[in-house]
């Protein structure tokens, strides 16, 4: 079914996540998506692919969100779990159990025991995009999941944005809600910090394998992000909710 606004919000995650996988509102991503698990990559040849909207997971009490693009074409959408059967996971997943995020170093699918400590895992973007680019207007179709999606995450203290376009998606996320005026002063930048509707937003960029074959992210440099994360998570004190924008503003890095 296709999302619809007239729908009445989500009472748990659960059922949100269920209607996350039964969304039919992109007919390109929905096309790709399904074209990629009937043809299938011939390393996977063997598997049967998820194929559909890929739902998030976690700990539903979590007081840290991660937030990433959208689902890879042979990871997430073979698999049916975000940054799962990738490279992407593949660097992610043991530094989230370095840091005391999950109980195992690597996630391979849905039913290899991994589970997540206060930590929800989730996207801007619910389906697999051609060349990992959702248009605009596909992020704007996928937009309402995350409003539903953050009011039910009711403990929540720490966003941390994996690339730009997760946390272009957040800033959004904020300006529809009503709990930002202005981007002025949120810049993107690898470890960079800001204070938003009563939680810190930390940016990172993404463990894509551009990235983290060409060094530019370290398995040193994320660790680093969800130690602060956590940090920030046990503090007693959380950050007052504001609707102006952010005092830091470290330079631009050119981050993606």
């Amino acid at each position: 079914m296709a999302y619809n606004l007239c729908m009445p919000a989500s009472r748990s995650l659960d059922q949100l996540n269920a209607r996350i996988v039964a969304c039919t509102h992109c007919e390109r991503l929905r096309d790709h998506c399904t074209t990629v698990a009937r043809v299938r990559r011939r390393a996977y040849a063997d598997h049967e692919y998820w194929g559909r909207p890929v739902p998030s997971f976690g700990d539903p009490h979590a007081r840290v969100l991660v937030l990433g693009l959208a689902p890879g074409a042979h990871g997430s959408n073979r698999t049916g779990r975000p940054f799962t059967g990738d490279g992407s996971g593949d660097f992610l997943f043991p530094v989230l159990h370095q840091a005391g995020f999950a109980s195992q170093p690597k996630a391979s699918s849905r039913t290899d025991g991994l589970t997540l400590n206060d930590m929800w895992i989730s996207a801007v973007v619910r389906c697999a995009p051609p060349g990992n680019k959702p248009t605009p207007g596909e992020q704007r179709n996928c937009a309402p999941w995350l409003d539903e999606e953050i009011n039910l995450l009711t403990k929540l203290k720490v966003v941390v944005c994996l690339g730009r376009i997760a946390f272009d998606g957040l800033l959004s996320w904020a300006q529809r809600t009503g709990k930002l005026t202005s981007r002025s002063g949120f810049v993107f930048a690898h470890g960079a910090e800001y204070p938003l509707a009563g939680f810190t937003v930390i940016a990172s960029y993404h463990p894509s394998l551009q990235n983290t074959n060409t060094g530019k992210l370290t398995a040193p440099m994320l660790l680093s992000v969800f130690q602060r994360a956590g940090a920030l998570a046990a503090s007693a004190k959380k950050p007052a909710a504001s609707i102006f924008p952010a005092t830091r503003t470290p330079q631009d890095r050119n981050a993606q």
